[in-house]
């Protein structure tokens, strides 16, 4: 009973702030973000996977209002008013920092700690140390690779998975090939619906299958040659840590349920050593379970300059894959993100091509990307650096209500003590569990957490607290948990 107070309560209070400062429209929740709100956005942008966000202080606009719609949430500056924000002194050399500095300085957090508070609403820092100094951020980096992504395509847009054969006439009359052309979607399952860690919409091979063998069957054709496209992709397939490693799988824009080898959808498993064929072959199986034959093993290749699509599945929209990257951390998510930034700014699908794309992105919302550096989309790259300032940057604007379409950065973020890597955090009892958001970051020796908080004065307030020189996680997590309670003011 508790912790359903707790998180009922913490859903109420965060539902009240990002009314205040964050949501300028009203309606339903829809994976994450309001329908009003993502239909409003995608109304000022009409070509679907457009390019979002290109001022760095775009003005703030109004979405129509039906005549039957709910009323608009007050202004920011009229709710804040009524709590008292108004009123609550800088916290810089105040009370927060009073609580933050001995929590920081301790010998969990390792041989160097960084911190910084921003009060979303205003941009103001209200506690900082070390703030602008650029650190290895682990999983942090994903709030990064989010934004970026959301700015470039936009919430709605849907990464292809596409069956590509000769024309009709052509197609019956000569070799009959068709081509599973790999689109980057790594959340593309061959699981059977239902079945345990499938995901409850999103691309299918099963359902690519069913169409692809009723538009065979519709041009009279009972047999083909199955070939998989996988050049989409250029540059290293294995992340830098190495190939085998249960974090992350062989890099490549055709794979289902991101290569795993057990039935789990998140965190660590075994991998195939070869996605893209185990997902040609899954996929030519399944062919064959619906009358239609497939003659030899499926091999590389890539669809002739006349082909047109025969069958597609659609991932979930861009919004849901964000929300599920940043609440499990999820590896696979991360580096196909990355790369659809790359390709969307023209870039190779490929980690420079993503480095260059998601810095170019992020210095579009206004971010100064000097000292920063994208050696990855995952964070698994120590090469990674950022600061704690540039982290609650990013959550800053990703609180603008002049960039709904951000707003995935913040929901998918996951809660204390309830859901994605924080789940088994801020236990049972915790006064703050359910308040909490936050994004984790944990290599061997650095440990990090950014995220959003609403305080006892009823800010949405963005954190982000950075450690090197850890010796011990849990140690290290429970010091961060602490610094993360303080930012509450709950007692």
């Amino acid at each position: 009973m508790i912790r359903t107070w707790q998180l009922a309560t913490g859903a109420a209070v965060v539902g009240l702030a990002l009314s205040a400062g964050v949501v300028t429209a009203a309606g339903p929740w829809d994976s994450g973000q309001r329908k009003a709100e993502r239909q409003w956005a995608a109304s000022q942008d009409r070509t679907g996977g457009g390019h979002h966000g290109r001022s760095a202080s775009p003005p703030p606009v109004s979405p129509p209002v039906s005549p039957l719609a709910p009323a608009p949430a007050p202004s920011a500056a009229g709710v804040l008013s009524a709590l008292g924000t108004q009123a609550v002194p800088p916290a810089g050399a105040g009370p927060l920092a009073a609580a933050l500095r001995p929590l920081l300085n301790v010998p969990a957090l390792g041989t160097v700690q960084t911190a910084s508070v921003v009060d979303t609403a205003t941009g103001e820092q209200l506690y900082g140390s070390g703030a602008g100094e650029a650190m290895t951020p682990a999983s942090t980096v994903k709030i990064a690779t989010a934004a970026a992504v959301l700015s470039a395509l936009g919430p709605d847009h849907r990464i292809a998975t596409t069956v590509m054969a000769a024309p009709g006439a052509d197609l019956k009359a000569g070799t009959r090939q068709i081509v599973l052309v790999g689109g980057g979607d790594p959340t593309l399952t061959a699981r059977k619906p239902g079945k345990r860690g499938t995901p409850a919409s999103g691309a299918s091979l099963p359902a690519l299958a069913d169409d692809t063998a009723r538009a065979l069957k519709g041009r009279g054709i009972a047999e083909v040659t199955l070939a998989y496209d996988t050049s989409l992709y250029s540059g290293p397939e294995y992340h830098p840590i190495g190939a085998g490693n249960d974090n992350i799988a062989r890099i490549t824009p055709l794979m289902a349920d991101e290569g795993r080898l057990d039935d789990s959808d998140a965190g660590v498993a075994p991998r195939t050593g070869d996605p893209a064929g185990d997902a040609a072959r899954a996929f030519a199986g399944m062919l064959r379970e619906r009358g239609i034959r497939t003659t030899g093993d499926p091999a590389p290749g890539k669809p002739a300059a006349t082909a047109k699509p025969l069958a597609k599945s659609l991932s979930a929209p861009l919004s849901a894959l964000v929300e599920r990257m940043l609440t499990n951390s999820d590896n696979d998510i991360a580096e196909a993100l990355a790369r659809q930034t790359a390709l969307a700014a023209g870039e190779p699908a490929s980690f420079e091509g993503a480095r260059k794309a998601v810095a170019a992105e992020l210095r579009e919302l206004g971010m100064d990307t000097k000292r920063t550096r994208f050696a990855d989309g995952s964070g698994l790259n120590r090469d990674d650096k950022v600061s704690a300032a540039f982290l609650t940057g990013l959550l800053v604007r990703a609180a603008d209500p002049a960039r709904p379409q951000l707003r995935p950065v913040l929901t998918g973020l996951p809660v204390a003590g309830f859901t994605g890597t924080l789940s088994k955090r801020y236990g049972d009892g915790s006064p703050v569990g359910g308040l909490v958001r936050a994004k984790t970051g944990t290599l061997n020796g650095v440990n990090t957490l950014a995220g959003t908080v609403v305080d006892a004065n009823g800010r949405l307030l963005a954190f982000a607290f950075m450690a090197s020189g850890t010796l011990g996680k849990d140690a290290a997590e429970s010091a961060l948990d602490r610094l993360a309670s303080a930012v509450t003011g709950v007692p």
